[in-house]
């Protein structure tokens, strides 16, 4: 909270002119549109990349159609990417996947991003600390970043270590536990490189359209900026509409960027990350929606079931007939086919915690 106070303290100090923010916004040329849109959907595709390195026990088409709905949802949503994987977490229960492993993974995913954001914020602090004539700045926002960091990424070890935890700390290593082991722990796969792009090909859209109204920050400078405007959308506002705005161009002005070239790149940075994923997460669920009145309409249960059941279910005659479905469970009912040597859905293993005999790798490679 003192952070945003002091970033609404430096906008106000030095609130541009509406006549001159609205000139610098004319004067921006297509072309810097349209290769900052390109950014910007390349940032929403990478998020895609890495959802699907998540949600992996999800047919592959069904997990593309969550991820862009998630972007949408968090682009409107109050809270933002949190908001978004909460709409995401529920349409994937609709799938019949235990709601545990819906949870557990998309806390990993979110812990994964803030520790890319993070991480990329500690990195600019240390690069810009040679350039900076105000050390403060840099220092205070770089420390407590990097402290926080160390912590939480030891958080999922001191747990273990002390069994009394209380419970709302031990859901929090849960999914920073989480993150570490898809990313570091079980099979190696190119998807983590997602979580970079999407916050890379992000700040990129910010610093073309500042190149676009004639500023030129530091690379440094405009990701520490970048990290610490984004505090702002923690904010319950939909779509982050003012406050997102303020926190970039108060954060920006405090690292170099003029009031004017600062506001201006803002509002239009701040309409391109809006619409583009807000209208992919539209046409996503578009899609979506048919499948989900026809499961409707065709009275199936929607709720996933508990791990227990299914667990009991294993112990059963019926396995035969769970080995014969696939492990990627459908959107608005049905299963895709296809053999499997296992004798437990991917699903209810992970749920239980067991061992995940590793899927054979494809012949022509992962689809996006």
């Amino acid at each position: 909270m003192a952070l945003l106070v002091a970033l609404g303290i430096a906008l106000l100090a030095a609130v541009p002119s509406l006549r001159g923010v609205l000139r610098e916004i004319g004067d921006i040329g297509p072309g810097w549109i349209l290769v900052a849109v390109a950014l910007e959907l390349a940032s929403a595709v990478s998020f895609v990349v890495v959802f699907r390195l998540f949600f992996d026990a999800l047919d592959a088409r069904d997990a593309r159609i969550l991820a862009w709905t998630a972007q949408g949802s968090g682009a409107l949503l109050p809270g933002g990417g949190a908001g978004g994987l909460a709409i995401g977490g529920w349409l994937a229960a609709l799938t019949g996947v235990p709601g545990r492993w819906i949870v557990r993974r998309s806390a990993g995913l979110f812990f994964l991003g803030a520790a890319v954001s993070s991480a990329a914020l500690v990195a600019a602090g240390l690069a810009l600390l040679a350039e900076a004539d105000d050390s403060l700045k840099v220092v205070l926002p770089t420390a407590f970043v990097g402290v926080g960091l160390i912590l939480v990424a030891a958080l999922p070890a001191l747990v273990r270590s002390h069994p009394r935890t209380p419970r709302w700390l031990a859901a929090i290593a849960s999914g920073v536990g989480e993150a570490e082991q898809t990313t570091f722990t079980r099979r190696p796969s190119w998807r983590v490189v997602g979580a970079l792009g999407y916050l890379a090909f992000d700040v990129a859209v910010l610093w073309v359209i500042l190149r676009a109204v004639g500023s030129t920050p530091s690379v440094a400078a405009l990701t520490l900026g970048y990290s610490i405007g984004y505090a702002a959308n923690a904010l319950p506002i939909p779509g982050g509409i003012g406050v997102l705005d303020a926190g970039l161009t108060g954060a920006l002005v405090l690292y170099g960027v003029s009031p004017v070239h600062a506001a201006a790149a803002v509002i239009v940075y701040h309409a391109i990350a809006f619409w583009v994923p807000g209208l992919g997460g539209l046409l996503a669920y578009l899609r979506l929606r048919p499948r989900l009145l026809r499961a409707g309409s065709a009275g199936e249960p929607n709720l996933e079931p508990a791990p227990e059941t299914l667990a009991s279910e294993e112990a059963r005659d019926e396995r035969t007939q769970i080995d014969a479905q696939t492990d990627r469970p459908r959107l608005g009912g049905g299963t895709h086919r296809r053999s499997r040597s296992s004798s437990l859905p991917r699903a209810l293993r992970q749920a239980q915690g067991a061992p995940v005999p590793l899927r054979p790798r494809r012949q022509q490679g992962d689809s996006q």
